[in-house]
């Protein structure tokens, strides 16, 4: 037996980790750090490090958990109390990059740019453009001042909504890339997902308050366990019973494990699990899969061609949905800057389009460039039409106050932590 993957495992979290602190002084997620680590190290550079059956399964354990949290952090009733401006900004901005990015992907198909293409790998390149990373978008709107307004309020709701409708399309649009697949199939299939998933829903919610009640404040370790398993039976379900992607059954699960009472704690149990292995490893292997191609004229135009298709495409769709709520111009403009990031949920649609043979490993290299670009942009778009605005009156925003208290719930079990060490030691002496 060779244990050469535990020097894998090192040698990825130390430089996802080293690289992540870099990327996030230039006001760049640490997701682009880790993706530029399996880069650096992978075959395509310096071949330290290669895609192995442990590497593989470990990185489709990390893209569920990660999809599980996701769930977990997406509260219910805050996608009720999104209102109309966040369902509108969020549906707009995601049939608008889902229409514009398939339309591009045909163009790129018929000039030559994309030789090879089909009609669902145009899709899924759409699909891709739909999701939304707004972790850069909060950090500016705080530097700015504006985290706290009508406009910070509403691209917080339209990016939690349109995460979930992001997820849907990728349901549609995975279950429907099979040959010989009936439309009117796959919508039954993924019907009766959901009507599954909101039984297990129900029958969770109520198994878990029962538990509660019966165990008073004690043995809380077995909800995260039991939480897992939730959310493992339900990736698989989804996975082997419903033609649904894995990674549905796992946000599934997420969803409804916050509907329990202790979804909090549960979810600060996850965050561990998720940075300390499972997330640096799953971007980490993107990277490491990705080939480099010769980056001729061709291939470099297409890339910066599907940049501005991706930021274009959200600062009009989130723009129009905001203009049909009644923003003013220059309000639109900044909703759809704000909206214009992409991330995680970017990356991980593309993986799984690589995954079942939809997506061509030619065009993973166009979607980090994309990733990378926006990631640069956002903040450089947002002080753009920020610049010269009149101070706005502050609103009260629970998805901001969310926002803050997750950077601070770190900070404050280190605390409670030092000041219980300490009292140790005067207890002692």
């Amino acid at each position: 037996m060779s244990y050469h993957y535990l020097l894998d495992l090192a040698l990825i979290l130390l430089s996802t980790k080293v690289l992540g602190m870099v990327t996030r002084r230039f006001q760049m997620p640490q997701v682009v750090g880790a993706l530029l680590a399996g880069l650096i190290l992978g075959p395509a550079m310096l071949n330290v490090l290669t895609e192995t059956e442990f590497l593989s399964r470990l990185s489709e354990l990390g893209v569920i958990v990660i999809l599980f949290t996701a769930g977990m952090g997406t509260d219910l009733r805050e996608l009720r109390a999104a209102g109309k401006p966040g369902f509108l900004v969020a549906l707009c901005g995601v049939l608008v990059p889902l229409a514009m990015g398939t339309a591009f992907g045909a163009l790129a198909g018929k000039t030559g740019w994309l030789p090879g293409n089909t009609l669902m790998e145009d899709v899924f390149l759409g699909t891709i453009l739909t999701a939304t990373s707004v972790s850069i978008t909060v950090e500016t709107l705080k530097e700015l001042g504006k985290l706290d307004t009508k406009v910070g309020g509403t691209i917080l709701a339209a990016a939690l909504i349109d995460d979930v409708l992001g997820l849907i399309a990728l349901t549609v649009v995975t279950s429907l890339a099979g040959e010989g697949v009936s439309l009117m199939a796959v919508l039954v299939k993924i019907l009766l997902f959901f009507v599954f998933a909101i039984a297990v829903g129900f029958a969770a919610v109520r198994f878990f308050r029962w538990m509660i009640g019966r165990a008073c404040g004690k043995n809380l370790r077995r909800y995260p366990v039991l939480a897992f398993v939730l959310c493992l039976l339900m990736a698989y379900c989804a996975e082997e019973f419903f033609g649904v992607a894995d990674i549905i059954g796992a946000f599934a699960a997420g969803l409804v494990v916050s509907s329990t009472p202790k979804a909090k704690y549960i979810e600060s149990k996850f965050e561990p699990l998720s940075y300390l292995l499972l997330t640096p490893v799953f971007f980490a292997n993107i990277g490491i899969k990705a080939v480099l191609p010769e980056l001729d004229g061709a291939l470099v135009l297409f890339s910066l061609l599907l940049l501005a298709v991706a930021i274009l495409s959200k600062v009009i769709g989130c723009g129009l949905g905001a203009k049909l709520c009644g923003f003013s111009g220059q309000e639109c403009v900044q909703v759809g800057a704000g909206m214009a990031c992409r991330g995680e949920v970017a990356l991980i649609v593309a993986n799984r389009g690589l995954s079942i043979g939809v997506l061509s490993q030619a065009l993973m290299t166009p979607v980090i460039i994309t990733v990378v670009g926006c990631a640069v942009l956002t903040p450089v778009l947002l002080k753009l039409v920020f610049r010269g605005k009149a101070p706005e009156s502050l609103q009260e925003n629970g998805l901001a106050d969310r926002y803050r208290e997750a950077e601070q719930l770190d900070i404050v079990s280190a605390d409670l932590l030092e000041r219980n060490r300490s009292m140790m030691k005067k207890r002692d002496k």
